[in-house]
């Protein structure tokens, strides 16, 4: 009874605060949408929050956003064959455009793209009705009232989509005044835009810097200005560097000691400024938790500087991209073991065998709460007691076997999937396997592992014998069985490059949700940021 009467719209408070559940749940989302009014009002801004990031194949959120374009912006479009019926002054139900919060430039991009490339065949015109719909779609964001939680982009010099929606923020602040998250790249970005925003946003809780140093001159005026940004936040409570690590000293004179909980570093080298980091990290009151991610110059002085810091804190990542001393890494993982949630190796020439060994030994000894593994190339068999040990914690895997020579068996992916089945968690979250085998071998992982539920499974891989098709294995012992509730496959090889979503077999696998490879592929740093987003 209670429940119906929630249900029925008695208590619109509660309903609203489970729904907000479902946020990332489109299929759920969708299917409130039928059941009542009620329903249908809470699901539909969370569904337009991010309409861009959803993984589908229909564009239409585009026609819809430019309906509410007034008619002399629409005029503008005829000359692109794109007529009234597209472009319908029909009323709609919601004020979609309102309802933005998320907006990733890239992700814009790329919708755009895909829907031009369906509305008409390549000609001259193709470059410029994207950028005609890249500024529309902003002028209807800030003309509807938009207010962003969330904004990212990365401007090159190659884009100019990202300056003309730079113009329109610079006029109207209204937009990005409220932005939470905010990610920046790219060495062409305006200074007007970088003082625009140390003017104009002041409650940021979460700042991703990507700014390569290709012009020393350039960057060093870009630095400035996002120093000023750092500096001036009293509330942010996470912070990511990519590619360069110079405005970390910022941290040291800015304003949110007292509330910087997290720090990323992504793709850094410390080289320079490894003799900073205890100064630094000593400044930061409340700081939680760092993850570093396929950093070079982890050396015996970068894990001195660490251990000594005295301000209490977690490293909950590390990933690896070189592997100097092992010996000093065994201290890291001494005071930090417990704390680790997520590790992995990247590819790494053969050089690095024997310290890869010797590292994921200290890791089997030392780290019992693994969540995220990422095994680069799979030459030792430790990989599998260490899945083992970490059961009751281990939820993503990704074992990636790197083909050099297409005409060459890789014997990795044989032993991989010989022994991994038997050593899998009843249930994991997401298991990505790259490799090149022979079809018996995927009949002994898939057997193997019957009792493990995996949400997400993703193969990519390259096959070497005539023998039974992988997807009849698919088949027999995953979709029959219920083992899986999203798939993705996809083939790779020399001029081969197929999935299971462009194929007609897709329909074959009506007890899983055959989506993209790219859709549901997750990166150590995607997972990361995706999970520290919810949590900030």
């Amino acid at each position: 009874m209670a429940c119906s009467k929630v249900f029925s719209g008695y208590l619109p408070e509660l309903t609203n605060e489970i729904i907000q559940y479902f946020k990332k749940d489109f299929s759920t989302l969708y299917s409130c949408i039928l059941v009542n009014r009620l329903l249908c009002r809470l699901a539909i801004p969370l569904l337009w929050e991010d309409p861009f990031s959803i993984p589908s194949q229909n564009y239409r959120c585009i026609e819809i956003y430019l309906h509410f374009l007034n008619e002399d912006s629409k005029a503008k479009f005829n000359e692109y064959g794109i007529n009234n019926n597209i472009l319908s002054t029909d009323k709609t139900l919601f004020n979609y455009p309102s309802f933005i919060k998320y907006l990733n430039t890239h992700y814009i991009y790329y919708c755009i793209k895909k829907w031009v490339i369906y509305l008409m065949k390549y000609n001259h015109k193709r470059k410029r009705l994207v950028t005609l719909i890249y500024r529309s779609l902003f002028e209807v964001f800030v003309e509807n009232e938009g207010n962003l939680h969330s904004f990212e982009t990365v401007i090159s010099d190659q884009n100019i989509y990202d300056h003309n929606a730079m113009d329109l923020i610079l006029q109207n602040p209204n937009l990005t005044y409220n932005i939470k998250n905010l990610k920046l790249g790219g060495i062409e970005i305006t200074i007007p835009f970088l003082e625009f925003l140390n003017s104009n946003c002041n409650s940021i809780s979460s700042i991703g810097l990507d700014f390569p140093i290709d012009d020393i001159n350039k960057f060093s005026l870009i630095e400035k200005h996002l120093s000023q940004i750092i500096i001036s936040q009293h509330n942010l409570k996470k912070i990511s560097f990519e590619s360069d690590i110079t405005l970390f000293l910022s941290l040291k004179t800015s304003n949110c000691s007292n509330t910087l909980n997290t720090i990323i570093f992504y793709s850094i080298n410390f080289k320079n400024i490894i003799n900073n980091l205890r100064e630094v990290f000593d400044q930061l009151n409340v700081l939680e938790s760092i993850h570093i991610l396929k950093c070079n110059s982890l050396n015996s002085d970068f894990v001195q500087q660490i251990i000594k810091v005295i301000k209490p804190f977690k490293l909950r990542s590390l990933f690896m991209s070189e592997i100097l001393y092992v010996e000093s890494f065994q201290f890291l993982l001494q005071k930090f073991g417990n704390w680790l949630e997520n590790f992995g190796f990247g590819f790494m020439n053969d050089d690095y065998n024997g310290p890869r060994r010797q590292l994921l030994k200290l890791i089997m000894k030392y780290c019992k709460n693994i969540r995220y593994f990422e095994s680069g190339i799979p030459d030792d068999i430790n990989i599998y007691p260490f899945i083992e040990n970490n059961h009751h914690n281990i939820n993503y895997i990704s074992i990636k076997v790197r083909i050099y020579n297409y005409s060459i068996y890789n014997q990795y992916s044989s032993t991989v999937l010989q022994n991994l089945g038997q050593v899998l968690p009843s249930k994991l979250e997401y298991l990505c396997l790259t490799l090149s085998f022979m079809t018996d071998d995927l009949e002994i992982f898939l057997r193997n592992s019957q009792n493990t539920f995996i949400k997400k499974l993703l193969i990519r891989y390259m096959v070497w014998n005539e023998g039974k098709h992988i997807l009849s294995y698919i088949k027999e012992f995953i979709t029959e069985k219920k083992r899986v509730k999203y798939l993705a496959i996809s083939e790779f090889g020399p001029g081969v490059d197929n999935e299971l979503f462009s194929s007609k077999d897709k329909f074959k696998f009506h007890n899983v949700v055959v989506r993209r490879y790219n859709d549901l592929y997750i990166t150590p740093y995607n997972f990361i940021t995706n999970n520290l987003q919810y949590s900030i």
